[in-house]
């Protein structure tokens, strides 16, 4: 029986994510005489949005939350369990059946996570997965296999459905940045680095998700804050290729890239750019900035784009950029650029980012919602999604004993003092958070507070 959630008797429509004509054409006659559709360059364009009714159901039962509890989010496998449903909550096929239904035959977008490689998130604990390093085996044949298996039934692969698969998140960067040597370096990332699951496992589930005629692939490639250093910029894209084709898989595999997935990232810095100079200093020169190429997500998306086609990617490919909470609006929003008395006090006093440090991810106090979700918003931009869905946690503020995998990472304590990845700085962390990926009411408040664009 479908665990599908409806509200007040009336299945909860899709929101339309407008921008243009489909552009496909009916192709291939699948086993249910349905045709399916021919993939078209962004999934995004002509098509609605799936909204989870799960997530619209915490989000409607907050104050003030009806005003964006229709808009899609994605929707998380960060399990073998949530393949077939937790605690009664819906699995993957209820969320199909459910795209299905609030499609009403018009080409809708499902916006999945696959989320559990072996010795996953290996720089932080809030988000450990329940793959031990080596079993690259159990996440082939228990984790990317059914979801493959399932995507393949004709019901759903020849269907309007168009499913946007964002592969991985936090897990290529990290073989870059953390590993090596390096002051960010951690035993755990060199063990990845080292076995070459990271890369065979997401090679893996690119050939395998890729094959299907409805699924678009979308590799993580952090943010700008963390990739957007010469000494990381290339190298991640060179990583990206590599896993794009390993185990078989091959770049046509790869609809494009999502950045800023789960963070706070502003989209657009207005008050400064990266060229800008104060007394003769660059901003390159600032604390915030420090040395990096780029001051923005949407700057970084394009750049780094461009250089995926530069290593050898199709021209052609997307980049999504997750704009769920880096909005940061309210009273703290700057008005114009901060003052020139130096590079810092120009910087700081006009950013939107109000972090602490740029390296800072967990809950972060003062963050809001950003752009709505929207198809090809920006030039090579496929669309601004909502990926993490607003409201649930990024980790738990104190140690959890829980059965999900999911490790304590003093980076989500509002009390903890940093380390070497986000310069030594408070954590800027919301206090009594639950683990990741519960709800997280105070966070969600504080979201829509501080929307920008303002609800």
């Amino acid at each position: 029986m479908s665990r599908r959630i409806r509200m007040a008797g009336t299945l909860l429509a899709a929101s339309a994510l407008t921008m243009g004509a489909l552009t496909g054409v009916a192709s291939a006659q699948g086993d249910s005489g349905r045709a399916a559709a021919a993939k078209v360059d962004n999934p995004y364009v002509g098509a609605k949005g799936y909204v989870n009714p799960e997530w619209s159901a915490h989000a409607a039962a907050e104050p003030g939350g009806s005003k964006v509890a229709n808009q899609p989010t994605g929707v998380w496998l960060d399990r073998i369990a949530a393949i077939d449903g937790v605690n009664g909550g819906m699995g993957l096929r209820d969320h199909l059946d459910e795209a299905l239904e609030q499609s009403g035959g018009s080409p809708t977008v499902v916006q999945l996570v696959v989320y559990d490689l072996p010795g996953r998130d290996c720089s932080a604990l809030a988000s450990n997965g329940e793959l031990g390093p080596t079993e690259i085996d159990r996440y082939k044949s228990e984790f990317i296999d059914p979801i493959a298996a399932i995507l393949s039934e004709s019901k759903y692969a020849n269907s309007n459905l168009r499913i946007v698969a964002t592969i991985e998140i936090d897990s290529l960067p990290n073989l870059v940045t953390n590993t090596g040597g390096r002051a960010t370096a951690t035993p755990a990332c060199d063990t990845m680095k080292a076995n070459g699951n990271y890369v065979k496992g997401v090679g893996y589930a690119l050939n395998k998700l890729g094959a299907i005629g409805n699924v678009y692939n979308y590799i993580d490639a952090g943010h700008h804050g963390w990739i957007g250093w010469d000494d990381n910029f290339n190298p991640t894209a060179q990583l990206l290729k590599q896993a794009a084709t390993a185990e078989g898989s091959t770049v046509d595999k790869v609809a494009g890239i999502i950045v800023n997935t789960a963070n706070y990232s502003a989209l657009k810095e207005n008050n400064f750019t990266i060229n800008d100079s104060v007394n003769g200093t660059t901003v390159r020169q600032s604390k915030w900035v420090d040395w990096n190429r780029y001051v923005d997500e949407l700057s970084y998306a394009q750049a780094f784009r461009q250089e995926l086609v530069n290593v050898g990617f199709p021209s052609n490919i997307g980049a999504l950029i997750d704009t769920s909470r880096n909005g940061w609006g309210g009273s703290a929003r700057p008005s114009g650029p901060g003052a020139k008395t130096s590079v810092d006090t120009y910087v700081d006093g006009g950013r939107y980012d109000r972090r602490i440090h740029i390296g800072n991810w967990c809950n972060q106090a003062g963050a809001g919602l950003g752009e709505r979700p929207k198809a090809a918003p920006a030039s090579g931009i496929d669309a601004y999604v909502w990926m993490k869905p607003p409201g649930e946690s990024d980790g738990a503020s104190s140690e959890i004993p829980n059965d999900e995998g999911k490790g304590f990472d003093r980076m989500c304590d509002p009390t903890y003092t940093g380390n070497a990845r986000n310069g030594y700085n408070m954590s800027g962390a919301l206090a009594n958070a639950p683990l990741s990926g519960h709800w997280f009411s105070a966070q969600f408040q504080e979201l829509l507070k501080n929307a920008y664009p303002a609800l």
